[in-house]
């Protein structure tokens, strides 16, 4: 069938417990996001009003974190960080769906307490509700197309090239920043907890569900799509 499970970045059978690999998922998703939410408070405190430059500051950070933390925390839980990547990894029985709901769990509450600890880094107010709207059909559309790419470079690397996914995860998100108009969230729990920073990465909780559904969608095509592409022909 050729399927890439044994090139997956799921950590071999039992090799850590369950509950050590979604405190793994709580812990990597929480680093994400006060990476997020961290380097957008500084690049816009140093940017001198330059929403390029705030941008810029902002993509190379976290592109740099992920590369870090998918080699970090590979091993220990997959690196998933994202629900939609679990999504995923569980279509493919590659994650059994209990686990797989406490990763999703994992990574929402860690990813709120990542914001959290950013606003408390930077002496900012910890509790707040974003009132950056970032709505409309072009948005949502662009989050499709960035959880879809992401999940392709994701399926993609551990077919051909597995110890290269930390980075290849790292420079993606970092370009896909740039050409998509949503700077690519492409991840419901990043867009469930920037909602609650009214900092230069936040979303209006309003915003959030279309990119939520959006990034879904994109998830369930690429698996789709990438499940015949990477299917060897059987032997005659």
């Amino acid at each position: 069938m050729g399927d890439i499970t044994a090139a997956s970045l799921e950590p071999p059978l039992h090799a850590f417990s369950a509950g050590r690999r979604v405190l793994g998922e709580a812990l990597g998703t929480a680093l994400l996001l006060a990476v997020v939410i961290g380097s957008g408070i500084m690049g816009e405190r140093l940017s001198g009003g330059n929403v390029a430059i705030a941008l810029l500051g902002n993509t190379l950070s976290t592109g740099a974190a992920l590369a870090v933390l998918i080699t970090v925390f590979g091993p220990l839980s997959g690196a998933h960080f994202n629900p939609a990547v679990t999504l995923v990894f569980a279509l493919r029985r590659e994650i059994g769906w209990g686990l797989a709901a406490a990763y999703i769990a994992a990574q929402a509450v860690g990813g709120v307490l990542g914001v959290w600890a950013a606003h408390a880094m930077f002496a900012e107010p910890i509790l707040q509700i974003s009132n950056k709207l970032r709505d409309g059909p072009a948005l949502a559309f662009s989050e499709f197309v960035a959880t879809f790419g992401l999940v392709a470079a994701i399926l993609g690397s551990i077919r051909f090239r597995p110890e290269a996914t930390p980075y290849i995860v790292g420079l993606y998100i970092t370009s896909a920043y740039w050409f998509t108009a949503s700077t690519s969230f492409a991840n419901p729990a990043v867009t469930l907890a920037r909602s609650l920073s009214n900092t230069f990465a936040g979303i209006a909780p309003s915003s959030a569900p279309a990119f939520i559904l959006a990034q879904l969608a994109g998830a369930v095509a690429a698996s789709l799509l990438f499940r015949w592409l990477l299917q060897e022909r059987r032997a005659a």
